[in-house]
């Protein structure tokens, strides 16, 4: 692991390798808030199955687009609507559905299931190779254990592209995730924490920091604490579950790793995320919440029955769509429908989760990760009973250095393809780039 030129700290130890936040009190003089102010993070968080007709339309818009209020199922945003972009009118020209529409999410290109190509690298993978150096890993890819027929289908499991004909390798399991994070593979496995492994140093860091510093490091030690307790038990649990036969609380048998509460599963993904971006261990990151035709029941939900995807055909509610387990239906469409819609509002309280760690999280001039982020949600699917690809639901959240103006509603009068927002994403993470697939303009945010 190399170590950028820059305010940089890390704790080491046998096994052990701990990138941490920014420090201005260990920064080399005139580095540290020219080097904070540079590091916007990106992230594209995708989940399959689009929306619901209408649930992606704000509820009240002011004056020239302001957010003055969301609708009741994108409620849990509403503490953040001023960090957020919500658009209309986006879509994908090139690539549509469950399997062209996740494999060309990012890459604007077309798939036509006959040959491995979705026409170029992924946006993420593009501004990971341009800052490669900026960071100890170039991307992190996580996504959870897909659940359905579908779950080995190659274009419903790849977001991103390190080139046209070469995905990605996706994390899917947390504890792998912390260690790739945290650990040093090349020393081997030590059966001991990473906080355990680097106390002598952080002791000797914190002699040396300011106060706000040695602050922040026990703040971030702790985080790390944290995450590692919750791996733990979870593991436990998912042990005792699957020694018992017994099933998970979306209704299958987990396996050894993963936790068997899908919440909690998600929730770790998403603090792993975050404590990346805090660190700077990465500045590029992508999650699916599923793959692109998720077959994974939400039954935990108060009053919802039925697999994802099933709810997505809302308008046919005699328990007869192509997934369907052949044993739930519903007594009609609007039921349905509402049903689908709250499995759309848990997403977005996982999503509110997210982005409420990384506004308590700040850089070393005490701006939040969130101010200095931009994380793109949505899906490759609109309405997800017509498999429509236009007015994707997309939204945008952070403040991207200062470079995106947010609280507002975007809606272009045109459909406007999503490469242009993946321009604007790229120029804003100082990548030189005048076009991105078929798009030649980027995107006004």
């Amino acid at each position: 692991m190399t170590e950028p030129a820059n305010r940089r700290s890390f704790l080491r130890g046998i096994g052990a390798c701990l990138a941490l936040p920014s420090l201005e009190s260990l920064a080399k003089p005139g580095i540290g808030t020219q080097a904070a102010k540079s590091n916007t993070r990106l992230a594209y968080l995708y989940f399959p199955n689009g929306t619901a007709s209408g649930s992606w339309v704000p509820r009240k818009v002011g004056k020239s687009g302001k957010l003055e209020q969301l609708n009741e199922w994108m409620d849990p945003l509403e503490e953040h609507k001023s960090s957020l972009v919500i658009t209309s009118n986006l879509w994908t020209p090139r690539g549509n559905g469950h399997g062209a529409g996740t494999a060309t999410w990012l890459t604007g290109g077309a798939y036509n299931r006959r040959k491995n190509d979705v026409g170029g690298p992924s946006v993420d993978q593009i501004a990971a190779q341009y800052l490669a150096d900026k960071s100890p890993l170039p991307s992190l890819e996580l996504s959870t254990s897909g659940e359905g027929s579908f779950s080995g289908s190659l274009s419903r499991n790849c977001l991103s592209w390190r080139k046209r004909n070469v995905p990605a390798v996706r994390e899917t399991i947390p504890r792998a995730i912390f260690d790739k994070l945290f650990r040093r593979a090349q020393e081997g496995f030590v059966n001991k924490s990473v906080l355990d492994l680097v106390l002598t140093q952080s002791r000797d860091l914190k002699r040396r920091a300011s106060i706000a510093d040695g602050q922040k490091i026990d703040e971030y030690l702790d985080s790390v604490r944290a995450i590692e307790k919750r791996l733990e038990f979870a593991e436990r649990q998912s042990r005792r579950v699957a020694a018992d036969h017994a099933l998970t609380d979306t209704l299958k048998r987990p396996k050894p790793g993963i936790p068997t509460n899908h919440e909690e599963y998600v929730r770790q993904m998403l603090d792993l995320m975050a404590l990346a971006f805090w660190s700077e261990s990465t500045r590029v990151s992508t999650f699916m919440l599923d793959h692109g035709q998720s077959n994974r029941y939400f039954n935990f939900l108060p009053g919802v029955k039925g697999t994802w995807h099933a709810l997505s055909h809302w308008k046919d509610a005699s328990g007869r769509t192509e997934d369907d387990d052949g044993m739930t239906k519903w007594s009609d469409v609007r039921t349905k429908k509402d049903q689908y819609n709250e499995v759309t509002r848990w997403h977005h309280a996982q999503l509110a989760f997210f982005l409420g760690r990384l506004k308590q999280l700040k850089d070393a001039d005490g701006v939040s990760v969130l101010d200095r982020s931009m994380i793109v949600y949505g899906s490759s699917i609109a309405d997800g009973h017509e498999h429509e690809e236009k007015d994707l639901p997309v939204l945008l959240a952070g403040g991207g250095n200062g470079t995106i103006k947010t609280g507002h509603y975007l809606k272009p009068r045109d459909n406007t393809s999503m490469s242009r927002l993946h321009l604007a994403m790229m120029q804003r993470m100082d990548i030189p780039a005048g076009r991105f697939a078929e798009a030649q303009d980027a995107l006004e945010l």
